[in-house]
């Protein structure tokens, strides 16, 4: 069985090496391309965009994949909705690798926004040295706020033309441990963090040192994903993966 493995996630990654040990399956993971220096997956890895629905659909023919999973970051929604539609137009199975979102616990001090648009305009006039971890390709969205300190982290550097905020770039890369991010909150004496709600272990160190030093988060809600299939774990997609395997061998019995 040819699965295509989508996704640069650490989801993405630990499913990709769990599969290299199923020898009936040989598995391709593909990454955009987005990272210059990617951790790059066990066995056959592809790098960069498809090309929207249509190029999906041609390599997803041109590679005869039977089956493909969908591990991409929960905030990657244009890749995961080009994923529903070109599996349903070559007809094979796909699955969406879903992590559960963060849940607000008590003691929290969360308010909820559904995208960055709107987080900035929460922090006007509110707010003084903010946390962003949003990533590098939406900083601009906030840079009209002359009147706040940010504090940005990201892997790589935004692009040339980008329009930056006030304030500071660190760059960094998960997983992140709960001394360095309190650390990081004190030494710059950050009021607010703006966080997406990406779920998982690499970066919730940032909210529990929120919780625990009363630092308010503003949490960017998750966008909708496509109907279909889904799990939550690597777990339950190398289940799926073996019940399709089953189905398979049946068949060509």
């Amino acid at each position: 069985m040819r699965v295509l493995i989508l996704g640069g996630t650490g989801d993405a990654r630990e499913l990709a090496a769990r599969v290299a040990n199923i020898t009936e399956i040989q598995a391709i993971a593909s990454l955009s391309g987005a990272t210059r220096e990617p951790v790059t997956p066990v066995g056959n890895v592809r790098v960069g965009g498809f090309g929207g629905v249509a190029g999906l659909v041609n390599y997803l023919r041109e590679m005869q994949i039977d089956v493909l999973i969908d591990a991409t970051h929960p905030f990657a929604n244009q890749i995961s909705e080009n994923a529903t539609k070109a599996a349903q137009e070559v007809g094979i199975s796909r699955l969406l690798l879903n992590r559960p979102p963060w849940e607000k616990l008590p003691g929290d001090n969360w308010l909820e926004v559904n995208n960055n648009i709107d987080a900035a305009a929460t922090l006007e006039n509110q707010n003084q040295r903010v946390f962003l971890t949003i990533g590098r390709q939406e900083i601009s969205t906030f840079a009209h706020l002359q009147n706040i300190w940010f504090l940005m982290r990201m892997i790589d550097p935004p692009k040339a033309d980008s329009i930056i905020p006030n304030g500071l770039i660190l760059y960094d890369k998960g997983p992140f441990n709960l001394e360095k991010e309190r650390d990081i909150l004190i030494q710059y004496s950050i009021d607010t963090i703006v966080s997406k709600n990406s779920g998982g272990n690499a970066t919730y160190s940032k909210i529990i040192a929120a919780r625990e030093l009363g630092i308010k988060v503003v949490m960017v809600k998750r966008p909708p994903v496509p109907e279909g299939e889904q799990v939550a774990d690597v777990e339950g997609a190398v289940k799926w993966l073996r019940e399709k395997l089953k189905v398979m061998n049946l068949e060509d019995v």
